[in-house]
């Protein structure tokens, strides 16, 4: 699929991956109002149509940070309404990014601050440098998280972590985010994308409709109660059994072949 060229992101695909940074670095990467436009975009085209996009890596540009989390001097001197309005495109940004079908790897190069943080959140899961620091920091400037953080990192951390890290404000390392479930991996910032890029293309490598029902099935069986989240699998799995994507992966199989999935 053509992307547009967007005004604070950076995207480069190949081998049905899409590379996509944060393109701010002289704000480390810090979220405005534009970068909440570019995301909401990007994450509802994905979801509307990915084309041959099968994972998405998400990066931010440099070494310093990820994202530091919402720009504060774009924000400095807005009205309540103005602020309400700007959050809601930011709302937009987040909610959509947890909504795409095609799975979101964040690779934590920086510090990941705020609404920083929720992005990796967010994600499917991720990868950091090693000296990459999370915080959520908005209790201490007279806010709170608004972009899934009360949400999200208690069910990555528990409640009880979660609770301490929020009111607290208390920024965290990587190897602490690592121990705690916020990441899945701490690297070398040299080897970060890499690393990020071997497993996203381990994931492009499988049926792309089966790896989205199965992430699908996952995030909402995990909304309700055990029966109700069994009910969704077997739902989402008879949704795969006439595609040729199955019919593909059973004769390679048997003829001992590597498959090749066409998403459909």
């Amino acid at each position: 699929m053509q992307l547009p060229d967007y005004a604070t992101l950076k995207t480069e695909f190949a081998d049905h991956v899409l590379t996509v940074t944060l393109n701010r670095p002289e704000v480390r990467n810090a979220l405005n109002t534009q970068m909440g436009r570019d995301l909401g975009d990007l994450w509802t085209r994905l979801t509307a149509d990915a084309g041959e996009i099968r994972v998405v890596i998400l990066t931010g540009a440099g070494d310093a940070a990820f994202c530091a989390g919402g720009d504060l001097k774009e924000r400095n001197g807005m009205t309540d309404e103005q602020w309400q309005r700007q959050h809601e495109i930011f709302e937009r940004a987040f909610w959509s990014e947890m909504d795409c079908p095609v799975p979101i790897v964040a690779a934590v190069n920086g510090h990941a601050y705020g609404g920083g943080l929720e992005f990796v959140l967010a994600a499917d899961f991720a990868y950091g440098a090693r000296t990459a620091r999370f915080a959520l920091t908005e209790v201490s400037i007279g806010i709170m998280p608004g972009g899934g953080g009360t949400q999200n990192l208690p069910r990555a951390v528990g409640e009880r972590r979660a609770k301490e890290l929020i009111l607290t404000a208390r920024p965290f390392s990587a190897d602490e985010a690592l121990q705690w479930g916020v990441l899945n991996r701490v690297c070398a910032s040299s080897e970060l994308m890499p690393a990020a890029m071997e497993t996203a293309r381990a994931i492009a490598a499988n049926a792309p409709l089966s790896v989205r029902q199965a992430k699908k099935s996952i995030h909402y069986g995990l909304q309700g109660d055990l029966a109700t989240g069994l009910r969704f699998e077997i739902e989402a799995y008879n949704r795969l059994v006439p595609t040729e994507d199955r019919r593909e992966g059973i004769r390679a199989f048997n003829e001992k072949r590597k498959p090749v999935f066409r998403g459909r």
